[in-house]
């Protein structure tokens, strides 16, 4: 699944510098993520460094955006071109 940053959003500017996928900008008046680009940090990290950091905990999974670890681990792939996950962070089952 994607993340999603709500309306509690405190714009403490924590999480876009932390995401290794850019997918965290600021929106209108809070940051967003696009889904397109969030993989939860599948294949850079254990945990979504965004929910780790977030002070407020505003950042659930995205109800509309779910997904299996293998489509993240496929979408990680398509965004960093890469065919295959970096020795420290190997896919499940792979």
């Amino acid at each position: 699944m994607a993340l999603l940053i709500t309306d509690e959003c405190i714009n403490c500017d924590v999480c876009e510098p932390e995401c290794p996928n850019e997918a965290i900008s600021m929106g209108e008046e809070i940051y967003q993520i696009d889904p397109h680009k969030c993989t939860e940090c599948v294949g850079h990290f254990d945990e979504p460094q965004c929910v780790q950091l977030c002070p407020v905990s505003c950042i659930p999974l995205h109800p509309d955006f779910s997904e299996s670890p293998e489509q993240l681990w496929a979408k990680y792939r398509r965004l960093t071109g890469r065919s295959s996950a970096p020795a420290a962070a190997a896919a499940p089952d792979a």
